[in-house]
């Protein structure tokens, strides 16, 4: 039987190049206008800095080496050859220079002047692409000068002693990085509407490196930052942005030395503007998250099929990066909770959407259906108090009266007080109507006739004990349901269908609508406390809300001390914040569970660095060790991939709420409910550290 291997030998766990990542620089240096001996000076400086923070691509701005600002001086030779020496240069210090160096110089070819980018690493000059679209409107006037890259007859240029592909539809492959495939332009191709990167990414490009001056003018960084987000987002690539800022010339414009890196949409870093001194960014850019989401997306093949023929002009120039051999800590900011926007300017929307995601499925469905009232099962925990929040929004939008909201609380076996006196507090503060109805006589009466040693008097608490209870419950909702006209409205949430931590048919697994289906818990906690600190219901029933976001996750089936919540959901499948976080990069993303782990313990690993979502308490805020780290997620990776498809398979209609959020086998997810988790397994077990768990 084949087995899953372990990684071989290279980068340790703890660095960025052993899960998928690579780092790159943009760099923002001070010129000299018609100077490129000094400009040689501050790009190897700059070039040191990059290799020494680990990077293994450093990119520079449009004409770097000679600047950007000589206008009509580009036409003079003196400067074009020494802007060929410093690229001599430049050429003979990279042999001692990790980083790939992607350059500006004016470069001579067929009786023309080209504004070039320059790719150089280790020694060689492993190509030159031209600039396509030259500006010349308002303040550019860069056909006075230079020939666009369509005027180009040449495909190669002997260049300092070498052959040097030469075109703009240039691929550069690191053959021992799968998924970098670099492709460069050159300011202007960004602001048309078909760039050459769009091409390029089609024809295979992952990252993006703009070679940039771009005159700052009132409004324009916004405007680019704009152009760089939506270009990374389309071609499902990386953008990297380097613009040309001090020591350019200010006879009529001026200059901000902007410097963006974008991944998929997403700033990942932004230099500060008008610097006095040089600049250097970093970005860690994920090439499995770009090959995974380009891979997903049916339209971006579509797309490489209709423009087959233009993209069979591209040709590859292999390359082999030198990667660091040692620990190089992830610099990328990694949210602890995924399904939650730590930036508290973001968190309004996205619960307000959530809700109102939840609030429309349900309006249609009952819209649907002709009905007028739901049945829901109130327990006082978070779940059933998450939908019913959601059936009363949906009543007040609908006209209907809160009353046709049918609260039932279903105490058990295990229920305590605690979660009792909750249950009744919070369908007397929201106004719906509200019952009692004691399962454990119909639950004693089960038991006693399938045989059960509970019968007895024995205190056998097991699965059949708890489902029994779970089961009573759903039964009584849907008979409920049919004697009141009503639609069951379900309560489990995300996580609980990613862990099968529901009872499977007559159960908590079972509703007519669900629309906490798509809710992963811990967003299920946000949206709680979000609500009480925007002050959406009044004081009473605010305090309902955190005495019931504050009780310990329990389906409470086993007879305990009565007055608490005795046992932990989260001891037997794991701390939901953790499990969340498994599932959203599992699922989303389809990465290996030691890229989980290592993602994992960037973001758990120190409770101290990064930022939290403020709905979350500073004595909530928890950390984990990777030992603990790859315990639960070798629970999620049995429990998910083995033990529970056959649940979600089956599951009711409920909304899709994220992206990544949902597990219906109509939206998101597809499984056999038969596979076994081993390679899952193996791969956990042989490449993530076992290490030891932190004393608490």
């Amino acid at each position: 039987m084949a087995r899953t291997r372990r990684a071989p030998p290279g980068p340790p766990f703890d660095s960025i190049y052993r899960h998928g990542f690579v780092r790159a620089a943009i760099a923002t240096p001070r010129v000299e206008v018609a100077s490129p001996g000094y400009n040689l000076g501050q790009t190897l400086a700059l070039a040191r800095r990059a290799a020494a923070s680990h990077a293994v691509l450093a990119v520079f701005p449009e004409l770097g080496l000679s600047a950007y600002s000589n206008e009509d001086l580009f036409q003079q030779d003196a400067l074009q050859d020494a802007s060929l020496a410093a690229l001599s240069e430049l050429v003979l210090a990279s042999r001692d220079l990790a980083p790939a160096l992607a350059v500006g110089l004016p470069l001579r070819a067929d009786d023309r002047l080209f504004n070039c980018g320059v790719l150089v690493h280790r020694g060689r000059i492993l190509g030159a692409v031209p600039k396509s679209y030259l500006p010349n409107y308002r303040e550019f006037y860069e056909k006075r000068q230079f020939a666009p890259a369509a005027q180009a007859l040449s495909t190669s240029l002997r260049l300092l002693g070498q052959d040097v592909p030469f075109g703009n539809q240039l691929l550069f492959a690191a053959t021992n990085v799968p998924g970098f495939v670099l492709h460069l332009e050159i300011c202007e191709d960004l602001w048309v509407p078909l760039p050459p990167s769009t091409l390029a990414s089609l024809a295979g490009a992952t990252v993006i490196a703009n070679l940039s001056a771009s005159d700052i003018t009132v409004g324009k960084a916004d405007y680019r930052r704009l152009l760089c987000a939506s270009q990374s987002a389309k071609c499902v690539s990386a953008y990297l942005y380097s613009g040309a800022g001090p020591g350019e010339s200010t006879t009529d414009l001026a200059w901000d030395g902007h410097a963006l890196a974008y991944e998929n949409g997403e700033r990942l870093a932004e230099s500060r503007r008008f610097p006095l001194e040089p600049g250097l960014i970093t970005a860690d850019i994920d090439l499995d998250r770009l090959r995974q989401e380009r891979a997903r997306l049916t339209s971006f093949g579509d797309s490489v099929q209709a423009h087959a023929a233009l993209l069979a002009g591209f040709r590859r120039v292999e390359f082999e990066l030198d990667l660091p051999r040692g620990r190089v800590p992830l610099a990328r900011r990694v949210e602890r909770f995924p399904y939650v926007p730590a930036d508290h300017s973001k968190l309004d929307e996205r619960c307000s959407e959530v809700y109102d995601i939840q609030v429309e499925g349900l309006m249609k469905r009952l819209e649907a259906t002709g009905l007028r009232k739901v049945v829901i099962g109130i327990s006082g925990g978070l779940d059933s108090t998450q939908a019913a929040l959601v059936a009363v929004r949906a009543f007040d939008r609908l006209g209907l009266p809160r009353t046709n909201v049918l609260g039932y609380t279903l105490p058990g076996f295990g229920t305590s007080r605690h979660t009792f006196d909750s249950a009744h507090a919070l369908m007397k503060a929201l106004g719906i109507s509200s019952a009692e109805i004691d399962i454990r006589p119909s639950a004693e009466l089960m038991l006693r006739h399938i045989g059960h040693p509970h019968r007895r008097g024995k205190p056998v608490y097991d699965v059949t004990f708890e489902n029994v209870q779970a089961g009573e419950r759903t039964s009584h909702l849907f008979r409920l349901a049919n004697l009141h006209g009503a639609l069951v409205l379900g309560t489990g949430d995300l996580s609980e269908l990613a862990l099968g931590f529901t009872t499977y048919g007559v159960g908590d697994h079972m509703s007519h609508y669900n629309v906490n289906a798509s809710v992963p818990k811990t967003l299920i906690q946000h949206l709680v406390r979000w609500l009480v600190s925007t002050k959406q219901f009044d004081e009473k029933a605010s305090r309902v809300l955190d005495r019931i976001v504050a009780t310990r996750i329990s389906p409470e089936l086993v007879p305990g001390s009565g007055e608490e919540p005795e046992h932990s959901s989260e001891a037997v499948v794991g701390p939901y914040e953790l499990q969340d976080f498994n599932l959203y990069y599992l699922s989303r993303y389809g990465y290996r569970p030691s890229k989980v782990a290592f993602l994992a313990h960037a973001a758990w690993g120190d409770r101290l660095s990064g930022a939290w979502p403020d709905t979350v308490p500073p004595g909530e805020r928890r950390e984990y060790d990777l030992a603990t780290i790859r315990r639960w997620l070798e629970v999620f990776v049995v429990r998910f991939f083995q033990g529970s498809q056959f649940k979600r398979s089956a599951m009711p209609n409920g909304p899709k709420v994220g992206s990544g959020g949902s597990l219906s086998p109509r939206s998101d997810w597809r499984a056999p409910s038969d596979s076994p988790a081993t390679v899952w397994l193996e791969e956990l077990r042989a490449n993530v550290p076992t290490g030891r768990r932190r004393k608490s």
